[in-house]
This record gives C-alpha cells, sequence and structure tokens, in this order.
C-alpha cells in the first residue's frame, strides 16, 4: 500500500519526478547501447512520439489571388467531374478514417510495448507486440469509441450553439452575456471533458499492462481513482502541463540546434528518447504510489531498479514475492 500520513494517503507530485529521471538514467545511459535506444525509440515512436516538434509549412493560401485569376479556365473542367465529386468526397472521409483508425491501433499496441520496455528495462519490440495483443487490441476499440464520442458530443454542442443562434435571431430578445456565456461554457465543458479523457486513458496503460484487464475495467477503475482522490491528479494535471510547454521548449531548441533532423519521424524520437522515458516513467510513478494494484513492478522488479523502486511504496509495502522472482 502507499505510504501513510495519519488516516490518509501521502501522494506525492514531484518525487516521482526525480525518481523518473533517475531511472531513465539506468535506463538510457547506464550503460549506454546505441542499439537498445533505437529499439525503445522504435517503441515510443509507435506510442505516439512521432518527433520532436511540429515543421511549419507555408500557407497554402498564399496564391490564392492568382488562382481566381484562372477561375474561368478551370471551371469547363470542374463541370465535367461534379457528377463524381460525391463520390471522391466520401471515398476521401472514408480514406482519411482508415488511416486514423490505423495509427489509433499501432499507437494502442505501441503504448504497451514502450511501457514494456521501460518496466522491465529491454529493448524488446516482438515479443511485448504479442504478449499484449488483447490488452492493445481492447484499448484501441475503447479509444475508437472515444473518437466516436467526442464526434458526437462536438456535434451535439453545435446543434445547441446553432439553436441558440436560431433562437435569438428568431425571438430577438437574447441579450448578448447569454450567447457569450452560452459559448464560455461550451468551450470549458469541452476543454474538461478532453482533460479527464485524457488523464483517464492515460493512467489505463499501466492498470491494464499490470491486471491485464480488458479496457472498460481499467476505465471504470482508474476514473473512481481519479474521482476519489482528486485534489491529487489535478494538481498532477497542473505539473503536467508544465512538464509538457517544458518538453515543448526543449524539443524546439533541439530541432533548431540539429537543423530540424528531430522533427523527422522516428530520428526526432530517438534523439529525444530521454525526453519520452523520463515522461512516461513520472506517470508509471506516480500512479505506483496508489498501491500493489497500480504498481506495474509489483510482480517484476529489474535488479538495477531496487535503489529507485524500493523507495516509492516502502519495501515493507510491496507484495511478498520470493527473493528470486523479485530479482528476475
Amino acid at each position: 500500500m502507499p505510504v501513510m500520513n495519519g488516516d490518509r494517503q501521502k501522494i506525492e507530485i514531484f518525487k516521482p519526478f526525480g525518481e523518473a529521471f533517475e531511472l531513465t538514467k539506468k535506463i538510457l545511459f547506464q550503460p549506454f547501447d546505441l542499439t537498445k535506444w533505437l529499439v525503445i525509440g522504435f517503441a515510443a515512436f509507435l506510442s505516439g512520439h512521432f518527433a520532436g516538434v511540429g515543421l511549419n509549412f507555408p500557407s497554402p493560401f498564399g496564391n490564392f489571388q492568382s488562382h481566381r485569376a484562372n477561375e474561368n479556365v478551370i471551371s469547363p473542367y470542374l463541370e465535367q467531374w461534379k457528377p463524381w465529386l460525391q463520390v471522391a468526397i466520401v471515398f476521401l472521409v472514408l480514406l482519411v478514417f482508415v488511416f486514423i483508425a490505423v495509427i489509433a491501433w499501432f499507437k494502442a499496441r505501441g503504448n504497451f510495448i514502450f511501457t514494456d520496455c521501460i518496466v522491465r528495462n529491454r529493448a524488446a519490440i516482438v515479443e511485448p507486440w504479442r504478449e499484449y495483443r488483447k490488452e492493445g487490441n481492447s484499448y484501441f476499440l475503447f479509444l475508437l469509441a472515444i473518437m466516436f464520442g467526442a464526434v458526437l458530443l462536438l456535434a451535439l454542442m453545435l446543434v445547441a450553439f446553432i439553436s441558440l443562434g436560431w433562437l435569438k435571431q428568431r425571438t430577438g430578445e437574447m441579450p448578448p452575456i447569454t450567447s457569450i456565456g452560452s459559448i464560455v461554457f461550451l468551450f470549458v465543458f469541452w476543454v474538461l471533458i478532453i482533460i479527464f479523457v485524457s488523464v483517464v486513458t492515460y493512467f489505463m496503460v499501466p492498470v491494464m499492462y499490470r491486471r491485464r484487464c480488458r479496457a472498460v475495467e481499467a476505465f471504470r477503475d482508474v476514473t473512481r481513482l481519479i474521482l476519489h482522490s482528486l485534489g491529487v491528479f489535478i494538481l498532477f494535471c497542473l505539473f503536467g502541463i508544465v512538464l509538457v510547454l517544458a518538453a515543448l521548449i526543449i524539443g524546439a531548441i533541439v530541432t533548431c540546434a540539429t537543423c530540424c533532423l528531430a522533427a523527422l519521424p522516428y530520428i526526432g524520437t530517438v534523439i529525444l528518447l530521454p525526453l519520452f522515458v523520463c515522461l512516461r516513467g513520472f506517470g508509471l510513478l506516480f500512479l505506483r504510489q496508489f498501491g500493489p494494484d497500480y504498481d506495474v513492478w509489483a510482480s517484476f522488479m529489474p535488479t538495477e531498479f531496487l535503489p529507485v523502486l524500493l523507495q516509492t511504496p516502502g519495501p515493507q509495502d510491496l507484495p511478498s514475492l520470493p527473493s528470486d522472482e523479485r530479482n528476475e
């Protein structure tokens, strides 16, 4: 169980980050192994860390006037394709959906691979890909349902916004403050939903990894945990925002220093791998404070991690395992 302070759990924010920094050094630098970096970097790439920082491409609207000048020349050709326009739009939408689904599937499976690389301090792709196939697929289907739900919720919010505009135009009695308040409320509501779902899905992976359970069970458990310790998770989110901003600044600096090399997919992931490992390790070590059921190292602890991981929770709180299994 977590360290106790009286009758309440003592959950810390900054200590897990310091431990994650030490864990990153042991995984990537003690000793340094380029092959290990490349493999773990590929696992991080699969989990969604595609590059260091995005690139700003020139806007296609710069030559808008020249396109309008040739409108009379192009329009006769467009008339010939009008019957196929709807088919092309539907095909394009389906193509985009398939692309997003494939990316989400790789990301769902990659999250378990990247977590396994950190937990077991190993550079492996194929073995965790097969071992956590069921959990990864369940997590993917859950993310797919979340995306559909988000689109549906956004559509309902747009309908409500349009209805308010129609009501104002029809009656002409709705004060401006009401419209502004409704827009602000819908925006804040949408942001809070995004933050809550993001935090829950972020911690679902270690819970599923630890218990080998399905996504729905992990979602219920993490939701209960967040609602029970809401203040702690709010502090975690605030500190997480600071870390994300710091990561973006570091990514931008490294991208400039490497002449945009760090912005390339996978290459940027490998270059910034210590950053990604530290951030993921921070989440795992923070969640670990809530007890053995949330401790991804509860049934397996690499010997080299003992000086770091035996601090949170204390050795007396670890599940009783044979010494040879704990040091396996």
